[in-house]
């Protein structure tokens, strides 16, 4: 069976709350990348964006890739550095309230249509190819970001 790794992050810029979400996915699968993916996803009306509304929006398009692929039967590990999400979705705690919470009941029930899912947080510094996708949208985009020094180049990652 093919072992399948998916980093994922969100990033909210210059301000959170009340910046620019932002999303960055990469996939491996038997240690070659496969996919990857950024994107600024669209806050619902008239609230502000946060960075666990992101993180969710970045989990959420982890779990649809797989979806898309028909992957859902394959031996899957998604790493991140948010807390949050980690333990919301593969732990024990329990979701609150927030502009994420719809969200994570999206991804609670999508989550249930896999059979080899598996979540790891890891320390930020870990997650550094996720991160990069997730503020070089930003950058791309004219947003300021709070600390770009690492990703003036685009051949960072």
């Amino acid at each position: 069976m093919d072992k399948y790794k998916a980093y994922f992050d969100g990033a909210v810029e210059p301000m959170n709350p009340g910046g620019t979400p932002s999303v960055g996915v990469v996939v491996f699968k038997n240690f070659k990348r496969v996919h990857e993916f950024s994107g600024i996803p669209t806050v619902p009306g008239g609230q502000k964006a946060t960075v666990n509304f992101a993180e969710y929006e970045a989990f959420l398009m982890v779990l649809i890739y797989f979806m898309a692929n028909d992957l859902l039967k394959e031996d899957i590990t998604v790493y991140g550095d948010s807390k949050l999400v980690i333990e919301q979705m593969f732990g024990t705690w329990s979701i609150n309230e927030g502009i994420y919470v719809q969200k994570a009941h999206e991804a609670q029930e999508l989550m249930k249509k896999f059979t080899n899912l598996k979540g790891q947080w890891i320390p930020r510094e870990q997650n550094a190819i996720a991160d990069r996708f997730s503020k070089q949208v930003l950058i791309d985009a004219g947003i300021p970001i709070t600390d770009y020094s690492q990703y003036k180049k685009k051949s960072a990652y």
